[in-house]
């Protein structure tokens, strides 16, 4: 599964790892995160985010 970057902040959603700390379990695909989820380190919405390279 592809790793997301924000591109305001830098945080990096690993989907191996999900967001533990907003409910999102390990293993989630970054597709598959609800659409209100938001960055947790600076609270940024999805379309702030791009595909890793």
């Amino acid at each position: 599964m592809d790793r997301y970057v924000c591109i305001i902040c830098g945080y990096i959603y690993d989907p191996a790892e999900g967001d533990p700390e907003g409910g999102i379990a390990p293993g989630t695909a970054f597709e598959d995160l609800p659409s209100d989820w938001t960055c947790p380190a600076c609270g940024v919405g999805k379309e702030h985010f791009e595909k890793e390279n």
